[in-house]
């Protein structure tokens, strides 16, 4: 008796076994480079077609004057390209969705542009059908979609609201998930958080706000919140926390719209290490008021998108705020950062979940996960010699794309958030990678 009690306390001591971690290879490599530029309609305002000029402390008109840095947490690094652009940057690849075109060619989506409300009014919001070419190891931009409010869906005042385009920028939105559904995208947005209803040709058709229990959600940047704002009393969303991942649930049109972060307590803090998943109804066009949690891993801090593979498993990226390989690590205290990494990558998963199961709390149970910083190269299909060792890694900050692409292979792509982003060479700018993934063991666990 005393020993089965003795390995009872043992066993309600010892800490919970971890999830499962299956292996990826890797399968096929594509890259858009960096300094990818795509020219607005004839249409849009003279002022767009120089966009990064209020990047800066003041307005900058002088193209090309400016260099990108990763910023001082990440050790100040130059990326090679400077501000202001010329035409619009495709940068930032912020979502695919699950529904391919005819043509086999993914929906991706480019997010607000430089990465605030108030530097990116004249980033211009936008989606694209991209084609990588794993052969040949370049992806191919097929089509450019212009998002605009010609018809005043939009429920406030927009940057180009006297205009007679009315073209979306990021001063509006930050469009971070997207889905396509019976010819018509379904955009999830992180400042709202808002869901809206696009189009083909681009023209918003509706604007749905947040609600969770009843209760409208907002954020720091939702139209009519004033400053001062009291964090968990005047809004629960955190900055840049709105929907990062927004997944489209097969045979239901239920989307799935995960936060990137975690909501705000009433004490201003976050409420615990998991997101809240909202499920809207398309052919409603409302909220079913049904939510759910998805519980982050230790060292997790945010999520990058999530899309279903099946009628119930789905998978999610979550990361961490490092950037760069763990092996370049700066020692600790170093005062020089110039050639290391302060914050390296250290987590970096997909995450398969079965959506069907959860527990009393409604958190959605884990199956298992790879690991986008240990993918195995054996047939040396890594670009430029980005693979040391027969291994390969995606060590990038944000990694916000991942969709099936048949039963064993996933597609996995960055925003490179350009020109603030590197991760994959210290003094240069990250590029647009795709990555086919063999998963197979992951794609079949249930």
């Amino acid at each position: 008796m005393r020993l089965i009690l003795a390995l009872l306390a043992c066993s309600a001591a010892a800490p919970a076994l971890s999830e499962e971690v299956f292996p990826a290879t890797l399968a096929g490599h594509a890259i858009l480079p960096a300094f990818t530029m795509v020219t607005p309609p004839a249409d849009a305002p003279r002022d767009l077609w120089v966009s990064g000029k209020f990047t800066g402390k003041q307005r900058n008109e002088e193209p090309m004057t400016v260099e990108g840095d990763v910023g001082k947490a990440y050790g100040g690094h130059g990326t090679g390209i400077s501000l202001p652009f010329i035409g619009q940057p495709v940068q930032g690849m912020s979502g695919l969705a699950m529904n391919r075109d005819a043509d086999g060619s993914w929906f991706a989506l480019t997010d607000n542009g430089f990465g605030s409300r108030i530097n990116s009014p004249d980033a211009m919001l936008f989606f694209h059908r991209m084609q990588p070419d794993f052969a040949g190891g370049r992806v191919t931009r097929r089509e450019t979609v212009f998002l605009r409010d010609p018809d005043r869906k939009v429920p406030f005042r927009i940057a180009n609201e006297a205009t007679d385009g009315r073209y979306l920028t990021g001063a509006d939105f930050d469009p971070e998930s997207i889905q396509n559904l019976d010819g018509e995208l379904w955009i999830g947005d992180e400042f709202g958080p808002y869901v809206l209803r696009v189009a083909r040709d681009g023209r918003v058709l509706s604007v749905h706000r947040t609600t969770l229990d009843g209760e409208a959600l907002a954020g720091p940047d939702t139209p009519g919140v004033t400053v001062p704002a009291q964090p968990g009393a005047d809004y629960r969303v955190q900055r840049s926390g709105g929907y990062e991942g927004m997944a489209l649930q097969p045979g239901t049109g239920l989307l799935w719209a995960m936060l990137e972060k975690p909501l705000l307590g009433p004490d201003g803090q976050p409420e615990g290490d998991f997101l809240r998943v909202m499920t809207f109804d398309t052919a409603a066009g409302d909220w079913t008021g049904e939510s759910f949690r998805f519980r982050l891993s230790e060292g997790a801090t945010a999520i990058g998108d999530f899309n279903f593979i099946d009628d119930n498993r789905a998978l999610v990226i979550e990361r961490d705020n490092g950037e760069g390989d763990a092996a370049r690590a700066c020692a600790e205290g170093a005062a020089d950062q110039s050639a290391c990494y302060p914050q390296p990558a250290r987590v970096k998963n997909v995450v398969l979940v079965d959506t069907a199961s959860r527990d009393a709390q409604g958190f959605i149970r884990r199956i298992g996960h790879v690991d986008l910083l240990a993918i195995a190269d054996p047939d040396g299909k890594a670009s430029g010699g980005t693979a040391t060792g027969g291994t390969f890694t995606f060590p990038f900050f944000t990694i916000e794309d991942v969709a099936r692409v048949d039963d064993t292979h996933i597609l996995v792509a960055n925003d490179n958030n350009l020109p603030f982003s590197g991760g994959r060479e210290i003094g240069k700018a990250a590029d647009n990678e795709f990555i086919l993934l063999s998963v197979p063991e992951l794609l079949a666990a249930r």
